[in-house]
Formats: structure tokens, C-alpha cells, sequence
């Protein structure tokens, strides 16, 4: 799977949601404690915009009805099988900017 530049780090906000659309995949951005997260956008509740939430405990709460899901790894909480699906972050340094990436699934 390829590393996709999602964002620049200085577009996002500590404890506060982006919504990045690439290469067919809507995803909720979220900065904590420095580190980049990236989980599906959609919630698989009602479908409302997980980066509109906010940050709780780790966890991103989709802001309809206040599901939450890790940002670790996209399972809510005490419901197994309830997910968004995560993907691996890393911040990379390009031309004097950092840059935010996310391991895709494409092909």
C-alpha cells in the first residue's frame, strides 16, 4: 500500500477534526498530542462527518449521536465489531514543509 499525502501538518489543529478527500477515500484527520490519525469519515451509525466531532479520551465522537471510535485503530469502545477503519500515519519532511501521510489501500 502507497504513503498518500493527505495534508501539510500546519492545516491541522490540535484536538480539532479535517475532513481530506484523495484518491476516493473520505477521511477524518485529527491531530493529538502531536500525532497525525486518519480514520474513515463516515460514521457507520447514521452517517455523519467524524471530523466534525470532537476529540474524546483518544477517541473521535461523531457529533450526531456520539458514537466513538479509537483513533488507534477505529473500534468504539465496549462494541465489538463496531469500527471505522484506521490507517497508519507518519509525518515526512518535503521541501521545508511536513507533510501528513496515510498508508492507502490503493491499487
Amino acid at each position: 500500500m502507497p504513503w498518500i499525502s493527505l495534508c501539510s501538518l500546519e492545516e491541522l489543529t490540535e484536538g480539532r477534526g479535517k475532513y481530506v478527500e484523495i484518491e476516493g477515500f473520505g477521511l477524518a484527520v485529527f491531530l493529538t498530542n502531536g500525532v497525525p490519525h486518519a480514520i474513515d469519515n463516515t460514521c457507520p451509525h447514521a452517517g455523519a462527518s467524524l471530523a466534525d466531532g470532537e476529540i474524546e479520551s483518544g477517541c473521535a465522537v461523531c457529533p450526531r449521536h456520539f458514537w466513538a471510535f479509537r483513533l488507534d485503530n477505529g473500534q468504539m469502545p465496549g462494541a465489538s465489531g463496531v469500527a471505522v477503519t484506521a490507517y497508519p500515519t507518519r509525518l515526512l519532511q518535503h521541501h521545508g514543509k511536513t507533510l501528513v501521510q496515510a498508508e492507502l489501500p490503493i491499487f
